[in-house]
């Protein structure tokens, strides 16, 4: 049940960055997009990372426990989002053409060399059930700076990256990350491809 206290449009006012998550197991690589990645501890180095259950990539670090973060910089297109976010790795190579200049690391796993400033390798200590979401708690086995970029984050995303719906445009858009659905009735189960938000963060474009 909602909370009334609990204003979805207050929550929204949370900064967040934007980021592209990758695993690696058994020679299959993939990514998605993810938007809380949040520094922990100093010493050691530790992040907590929530990964959504739904995706590939989620499932391939519960059994491995490693992955790397890439920090998207302001540079990134809105590409970068339809290639890691609109699309499953249970469908599709996300790695077949590296066109973001995609390197491994010493983990095995992939960053992204372009449209990033930065990148970091995790190792997982823990994972905390969270319903619909995983919590990662990660040691920091490698970060490297890439560039003196600013990195890009929800606000830009919305002002700068995501194409506003075309004013004839059918369908529901998400509120969260502006993801459009063409069609007139939206699935109660629907889950957005990039950001991974229920049909409720969805409003019917009128």
């Amino acid at each position: 049940m909602s909370n009334p206290n609990i204003h979805k449009e207050a929550m929204f006012k949370l900064s967040y960055g934007l980021f592209v998550l990758t695993a690696e197991e058994g020679g299959k690589d993939n990514g998605c997009i993810i938007n809380t990645c949040i520094q922990a501890t100093e010493d050691p180095t530790t992040v907590i990372v929530a990964v959504n259950k739904a995706g590939l990539t989620h499932d391939m670090i519960v059994r491995t426990k490693r992955f790397n973060i890439s920090m998207l910089d302001e540079s990134a297109p809105m590409a970068v989002f339809e290639h890691f976010g609109f699309q499953s790795g249970k469908e599709v190579n996300k790695f077949e053409t590296p066109v973001y200049g995609a390197e491994k690391s010493e983990n095995g796993v992939y960053y992204l060399t372009r449209h990033t400033n930065a990148f970091l390798s995790g190792f997982v200590t823990e994972m905390i059930d969270m319903g619909s979401h995983t919590l990662f708690i990660a040691t920091v086995v490698k970060a490297q700076k890439l560039a003196d970029t600013a990195s890009v984050t929800y606000d830009y995303y919305f002002k700068n990256i995501k194409p506003a719906p075309a004013p004839k445009a059918k369908g529901w858009v998400c509120k969260i990350c502006g993801y459009v659905y063409e069609g007139e009735e939206l699935p109660a189960d629907y889950i957005c491809p990039l950001c991974k938000h229920p049909a409720s963060d969805f409003e019917k474009i009128m």
